[in-house]
């Protein structure tokens, strides 16, 4: 059993012993101490928008949360089955304190976790993850009596209201992408993407989509991270039926993938440089990725005469940097796209409509737009973390070793070659070093993370 407390939020596989997995106590816990976090900004009584994916340990979760809540004194907004980024606008557009998001992205069925959103709607900072986890160890919060325990209402329509939001943005054109009379296949892995992508695209227009595990089951067809080893058949599919494309989300809606016309990988790294390509062609201003995220985005930048910033890795720190940066478009190479018009979350929902529109003005297959961009390659690799392993003495060392190359320790250790670069880093949410390179061929990519993994390694 597995119990993550990170910047990310907190994740576990469900069951075991408290502290050891995300058990039903775990999460009354950290729910109740997130309510002593929102009071802390003066409101007592706080508004707590609570959105869940398709997981099968959803409802038990949100029941638990719920209740916990409402203990706590606080009124419970439950918009039921949805996206993370849905939670996030509804947030804001409620004029919330708050919001709790139930689920652990990409990671297989057995998990679960609780995202925790500020009134702004984005991911609480990691300092205040730190206060709220010592509270929750202390059990340093007390409950309300009965006539003070919060109230409940059920919200069904806020992925329609989300859908619509992405609809009605400037810079998203319904009338071109409905003239392009477009095929798509959509594989949603049995959970909330599969009510809201096809709900948004039949909104701009979209009529003829082949629906691939869009049932919101919670039994995920596939592993649910959406990279090409995962998609096989989901590729195959497109080729099949001769679709324009295929769009793939996670479980939670925030991460977006793109099939080509050839039944080929977009690339989730390219996802973010094109819709960033047709933001700034229409808007100058900033860019900003994570330190893992392509090289690309940072040409495409420099191309339309913008800056380009990396931040380290995670939603917050992106974001941060963003607001710092007054970026126009930013995210994450996994396929996260950040659109500050709209909100300060990755959102697979803003990527369609975006990367739809660009698709249709350009007037060309899904290949030959990707083909307008530099061409990168990378390589993703990771090493098992044993529990006496000193990772900060590994990173330290790596980074004295390449000392004359151009290196960036804001987020573990990231090493800029000329024609490339490697960034080791511990990951936030699971117990391993991952290992991130790229360079201008496969076999480059491969050569340098080999090299990585050999001095990680003592070889």
């Amino acid at each position: 059993m597995t119990l993550i407390k990170s910047i990310s939020g907190f994740r576990g596989t469900i069951g075991g012993k408290p502290d050891n997995g995300l058990t039903p106590i775990d999460i009354v816990k950290l729910t109740s101490a997130y309510v002593c976090l929102i009071r802390r900004s003066g409101v007592q009584r706080p508004r707590i928008v609570v959105g869940r994916d398709g997981r099968l340990s959803g409802t038990m979760v949100n029941q638990l949360v719920c209740g916990a809540l409402q203990g706590m004194g606080a009124d419970v907004i439950d918009i039921g089955l949805s996206t993370t980024p849905t939670v996030e606008v509804a947030v804001t557009a409620m004029k919330a304190d708050g919001g709790v998001i139930l689920t652990a992205s990409h990671n297989p069925k057995e998990w679960n976790a609780l995202k925790l959103l500020n009134s702004r709607g984005e991911f609480i900072s990691k300092a205040e993850g730190e206060w709220l986890l010592e509270k929750a160890a202390a059990d340093d919060y007390e409950f309300s009596y009965i006539d003070e325990i919060g109230t409940y209402s059920l919200e069904n329509d806020w992925i329609e209201r989300h859908v619509d939001m992405v609809c009605n943005l400037p810079l998203v054109n319904k009338d071109i992408i409905a003239k392009a009379n477009l095929k798509v296949v959509v594989d949603a892995v049995n959970s909330t993407g599969g009510m809201a992508i096809p709900m948004l695209l039949r909104k701009l227009g979209v009529t003829d989509i082949i629906e691939l595990n869009c049932e919101v089951t919670g039994e995920f067809a596939h592993n649910p991270e959406p990279l090409a080893v995962n998609l096989v058949d989901t590729c195959a599919k497109v080729k099949e039926v001769g679709a324009d494309f295929g769009i793939v989300v996670d479980p939670d809606v925030d991460r977006l993938a793109f099939i080509d016309e050839n039944g080929e990988m977009y690339g989730e790294e390219y996802t973010l440089v094109t819709v960033a390509s047709y933001i700034l062609q229409n808007k100058k201003g900033n860019t900003v990725s994570n330190l893992s995220s392509t090289r690309a985005l940072r040409d495409v930048t420099k191309e339309f005469g913008a800056e380009y910033f990396a931040a380290a890795v995670g939603e917050v720190n992106v974001v941060e940097k963003m607001k710092e940066v007054n970026a126009v478009i930013g995210g994450e190479g996994n396929g996260g796209i950040i659109y500050p018009e709209l909100h300060y979350g990755r959102d697979a929902l803003v990527g369609v409509g975006l990367f739809l529109t660009y698709l249709c003005e350009s007037q060309c297959t899904c290949s030959e737009l990707k083909s307008k961009f530099p061409l990168y390659y990378m390589s993703k690799n990771k090493i098992e973390l044993d529990p006496s392993t000193n990772v900060d003495e590994i990173l330290a060392n790596i980074a004295d070793k390449f000392k004359n190359e151009q290196v960036t320790t804001i987020d573990g250790v990231k090493i800029d070659f000329e024609e490339g670069w490697v960034h080791l880093r511990k990951s936030n949410t699971e117990p391993i070093i991952r290992v991130y390179s790229e360079g201008k061929s496969e076999a480059e990519a491969e050569r340098l993370a080999q090299m990585m993994l050999d001095e990680a390694m003592g070889n």
